[in-house]
């Protein structure tokens, strides 16, 4: 059950990711990339400020924490000023790519490869994302398409890094996604700070909304059940899953912009989904062949906690009912003596 209903929160994050191109491309153009991303993040680090009145973060925290945030913030950057150097169609592609390199990442660093099935699935979803944003097809490469392919690599690895550095782990959801919040707040306002009055002036109430609507949808709500998700289950499969984003955009763009859908889209859409209903079912059953040969690697992370501390309460357990037995034969020996 808490596989599926992460693997729901997930396409939710998906969901929300894809309907924010709308608001953040009218936001972009009012007040510039860089102060829409420092208004972003400072909102998104002040909505979980009030989470932290009881929190203190240790120093692993800090810094995971501050490694997550500064390839979250890179991703972000790289994200936006590749997409207005190139063309949708290039930038959705190559940002897609993600599916791919994520498993590939996971794999390498673990050490534990997922089949080969899964990077066919994956394969068949980017194909279905080349079909769903190819409108007049590819162009020629740019310099925006060497930053799309940084921000594909980089994102691949954020999401490995926030699976492998929580990896068995007490470390707390919130406090990780307050600290990433927190360090883009820091470095993106003061690359910014000259732009932020007068994007502060410029915007209007539909546009704070807006700027609302990607702190807390898209940061807040968004961080949070990735982290949360990908320490559950795989850095793999919820990169698969997040990997829906452009048809959620498409068909959003389709139902409140008046876009048109192709032909072609609609098979797109049809791979996109096929390949990550597939993908994910064989990244459940190589898990589950993997708990039944090794249990302490079931449920992730909170579960080999659970079975750490049981081994230990059973250890402890063992040891209480041994001295139980030990004691009467020495207050024996003792009145004998």
């Amino acid at each position: 059950m808490s596989v599926r209903r992460s693997d729901l929160l997930l396409l939710a994050v998906a969901v929300v990711w894809g309907s924010s191109y709308l608001a953040a491309r009218t936001l972009v153009l009012v007040g510039g990339v860089l102060a829409v991303l420092a208004l972003r993040f400072l909102v998104s680090a002040i909505a979980l400020a009030p989470a932290m009145a009881r929190r203190r973060p240790s120093r692993p925290e800090l810094r995971v924490g501050a490694l997550l945030g500064l390839t979250q913030a890179s991703v972000l950057v790289l994200e936006t000023y590749g997409v207005s150097l190139t063309s949708a169609t290039n930038a959705g592609v190559l940002i897609s790519l993600t599916i791919l390199l994520t498993p590939a990442l996971e794999g390498g660093v673990r050490r534990r490869w997922l089949p080969g099935r899964f990077f066919v699935a994956a394969a068949v979803a980017v194909a279905g994302v080349m079909l769903l944003v190819a409108g007049p097809g590819l162009h020629a490469p740019t310099a925006g398409d060497a930053l799309m392919l940084a921000a594909a690599v980089v994102r691949a690895g954020h999401v490995t890094l926030s699976g492998r550095l929580t990896d068995g782990r007490r470390y707390d959801t919130v406090t990780l996604t307050w600290l990433q919040t927190a360090v883009g707040a820091v470095l993106f306002t003061i690359v910014a700070a000259p732009a932020l009055p007068s994007a502060g002036r410029a915007f209007g109430p539909v546009h704070w909304l807006g700027v609302l609507y990607l702190a807390m949808g898209c940061s807040v709500f968004a961080f949070l059940v990735q982290l949360w998700a990908i320490r559950r289950t795989s850095a793999a499969r919820a990169s698969l899953l997040l990997g829906t984003e452009p048809v959620w955009a498409v068909l959003i763009g389709v139902g409140l912009a008046g876009e048109h859908l192709a032909a072609a889209g609609v098979a797109g859409i049809a791979l996109v989904l096929g390949g990550t209903y597939y993908g994910q079912r064989v990244e459940a059953a190589h898990r589950a062949r993997r708990s039944r040969s090794d249990p302490s690697a079931a449920g992730g992370p909170s579960a080999r906690r659970c079975m750490s501390t049981a081994a230990a309460g059973s250890a402890v357990a063992r040891e209480a009912a041994a001295s139980m037995y030990r004691a009467p034969r020495s207050s024996d020996a003792a009145t004998r003596r």
